[in-house]
């Protein structure tokens, strides 16, 4: 007989000696960050080992209690969060050892509730670089970094988190524990493992630990905001200047004009970073490692000048300088909340269709809903578009927001067209299923549900997210 919501507190208690039921102290943990979705929790558990995490997964799948790992909460498809409402949270904060830091072999072994923050001051102070950077490192955790195989701004030049992962640990649905924390480069002893796991979003086990990459640490960086008057001229910039510093680029963010005013008139930068107005812009750093000279984007910048394609460019003479122009690139997300209501797409095209992604989609947007203003930015290097749209000036925000739907469609039909992905970096979760139903390949699918079923034939583990 299934358990009663009573008995599941209860049986938790008695493995784990506490668990959080009173709906104000599982607030924090159910409400994301952009506030879509508003399911309570039945519980929250806190494990503070790896084998309580263990003991608990076991027994909720002995009892069917199904479970939803968590981290540091910061998703933003609602993976993370009740979907039904007799779900456990399986908080994994309290996992935070930092089993091994070495920089000479270029690995750091940590446990999955260590903030992704902390993770970058430890390679730091070993005198290396962790070079995973996203909006939300002060609370977001390595568990969930990796579950949702976090992106950020360092793709360009170290890859997403799964690149950065040598191997994980991980509770499995019956409460086994896979031990694959291997730091080794290369190991072709079949299916890799650690792979299916890293970008699952809890689905199919538990990250409790991790093995990282660790790099040398740059000595200095070049940064510029760079004015370009088209996505067309970014995209010839981003081949200039990687024909001319290669892995050393390891920054090449777009921006539009409307996303710097928005800034400014909402406060949130201090003054304008740009050295001058023009219609978008680039964020580009170079990284200079120790030996190599300076001026590599400076160099690269004046012929970009000779050959039209930058009209002007704010070159960063000190920290101060660097920290406005990220500021800029980071707060983009936060502002538009801040203007109005907005619809958002966290989609990627082959590089060298990111210019039509742009024109395309926002002439088919303002076809639709005339007056909405398009803020589209991010990793122009890689390909992710944040592709977002601001509601009309004055609109009504809700009124804006009930045609979302077609905007959503007019995107995505674009993105499928051009060879691109609906979810670049941000994952599946909650907010995706029925859209990936619609444009996975059936095959794909029909591979992704047999694993699945394999690993969790329970369907205990965050049940409702990725695939339905």
């Amino acid at each position: 007989m299934p358990l009663t919501n009573q008995q599941i507190i209860a049986g938790i208690e008695g493995l784990l000696g506490h668990v959080l039921s009173d709906p104000a102290r599982m607030a924090s943990y159910v409400e994301e960050p952009r506030r879509r979705f508003h399911v309570p929790a039945l519980a929250v558990a806190v494990p503070t080992t790896v084998a309580d995490v263990q003991k608990l997964v076991a027994w909720a799948n002995d009892n069917r209690v199904p479970l939803i790992p968590q981290g540091g909460n910061t998703g933003l498809v609602g993976g993370q969060v009740p979907l039904a409402g007799n779900e456990v949270i399986v908080s994994t904060t309290r996992l935070q050892g930092v089993r091994e830091v070495n920089a000479e072999a270029g690995h750091m072994t940590l446990e999955a509730g260590v903030i992704l923050e902390q993770a970058q001051r430890l390679a730091d102070e070993a005198g290396a670089l962790f070079p995973l950077h996203i909006a939300s490192q002060g609370s977001a955790r390595i568990g969930g970094v990796l579950s949702t195989n976090a992106g950020g701004v360092g793709v360009l030049a170290y890859g997403n988190a799964r690149a950065l992962c040598l191997g994980v640990e991980a509770v499995l649905a019956d409460g086994r524990l896979y031990q694959g924390l291997s730091s080794l480069r290369k190991d072709n002893t079949g299916y890799d493992l650690k792979d299916l796991l890293v970008g699952a979003e809890g689905t199919l086990g538990i990250i409790t630990a991790a093995t990282l990459k660790l790099f040398p640490k740059p000595e200095d960086y070049e940064t510029a905001l760079v004015n370009v008057a088209t996505p067309d001229d970014a995209l010839q910039l981003f081949h200039a200047l990687s024909e001319r510093a290669g892995g050393r680029l390891t920054a090449f963010e777009l921006l539009p004009r409307f996303g710097i005013e928005m800034l400014l008139q909402h406060g949130m930068i201090e003054r304008d970073p740009a050295a001058s107005h023009a219609p978008w812009y680039c964020l580009i750093e170079v990284s200079r490692m120790r030996g190599t000279p300076e001026g590599t984007l400076v160099d690269g910048l004046a012929a970009a000048v000779d050959a039209g394609l930058v009209a002007d460019a704010a070159v960063a003479g000190s920290l101060r300088e660097r920290a406005l122009m990220w500021a800029a690139r980071e707060n983009l997300s936060e502002v538009q909340s801040r203007e109005g209501a907005s619809i958002k797409h966290d989609v990627s095209v082959p590089i060298a269709q990111v210019p039509r992604l742009i024109g395309e989609g926002s002439l088919a947007a303002a076809r639709l809903v005339p007056g909405i203003r398009p803020c589209p930015f991010g990793h122009m290097g890689d390909g992710n578009i944040h592709f977002n749209f601001t509601q009309p000036a004055g609109a009504d925000g809700k009124a804006f927001m009930a045609g979302a739907d077609a905007v959503h469609a007019a995107i995505h039909e674009i993105v499928a067209r051009l060879g691109g992905s609906i979810s670049a970096e941000h994952g599946i979760g909650q907010l995706k299923t029925a859209l990936l139903k619609q444009v996975k390949d059936p095959v794909a699918l029909d591979m992704m549900r047999a694993i699945k079923r394999a690993l969790d034939p329970n369907g205990i583990l965050n049940p409702g997210k990725v695939l339905v």
